[in-house]
């Protein structure tokens, strides 16, 4: 369970995203920091109940660092105002499709499935959906995910990718660079006793597109 003064401390952040401020409070980023990594490690135990390769990850693994990367950004903003997780095989940077949550107060989410796949994850994804149509469709029409995610998200090209022609019958599916699903949450569920089984079981319905994707890439 998420602390209020977690939530706080990324609204405070926002409002004074600068190294002064931060250091001057680095007591209260820490402890946002230690409840953010037992809220993981919380939800890391659930999901590890029902995918494999996870039940060892240490949170540290899972958690985006709260520095940003301003070397090629206009926005020169030391901080993110934001805190999230990737739960998946091999941790965030394997490039394998897992299970998101984005904490940002006012605009949290959970997610998962794969974003900005490298070149040779795409090619192979395309190849895997172009082969199995059928069974990825069956995967984006279930009714668990559609009833939490909706539909899948991601960027797409504007025509059809190298290799596949404009009427293929899985265009639709082809032209996504992205194979992303999201479901937005208030602050409330995001602090509810009840949070993580709840997002445990919102993941679970994740699982199968997921499962399709890292086959794609093994």
């Amino acid at each position: 369970m998420l602390q209020p003064a977690t939530l706080q401390f990324l609204v405070d952040l926002k409002e004074n995203n600068n190294r002064e401020w931060f250091e001057a409070n680095r007591k209260r980023y820490e402890t946002a920091k230690k409840d953010f990594e037992m809220l993981a490690q919380s939800l890391i135990n659930e999901v590890a109940k029902y995918q494999e390769g996870v039940a060892n990850l240490p949170p540290k693994k899972c958690i985006f660092r709260i520095h940003r990367d301003v070397r090629f950004s206009k926005n020169k903003a030391p901080y993110k105002t934001n805190m999230g997780m990737h739960i998946v095989k091999d941790g965030k940077k394997s490039g394998n499709g897992g299970f998101y949550l984005h904490v940002e107060p006012g605009n949290c989410f959970l997610g998962g499935g794969m974003y900005m796949p490298a070149s040779p994850t795409l090619k192979k994804i395309r190849q895997e959906i172009d082969y199995n149509t059928a069974e990825f469709r069956a995967i984006l029409a279930d009714m668990d995910f559609v009833e939490n995610y909706g539909k899948l998200g991601g960027s797409q090209l504007k025509t059809a990718p190298k290799g596949y022609p404009k009427d293929h019958p899985a265009i639709d599916l082809l032209r996504h660079k992205d194979f992303v699903a999201m479901k937005q949450i208030d602050d409330d569920t995001l602090l509810a006793e009840d949070f993580v089984s709840w997002a445990a079981q919102s993941f679970k319905a994740m699982k199968p597109l997921n499962d399709f994707l890292n086959r794609a890439n093994d």
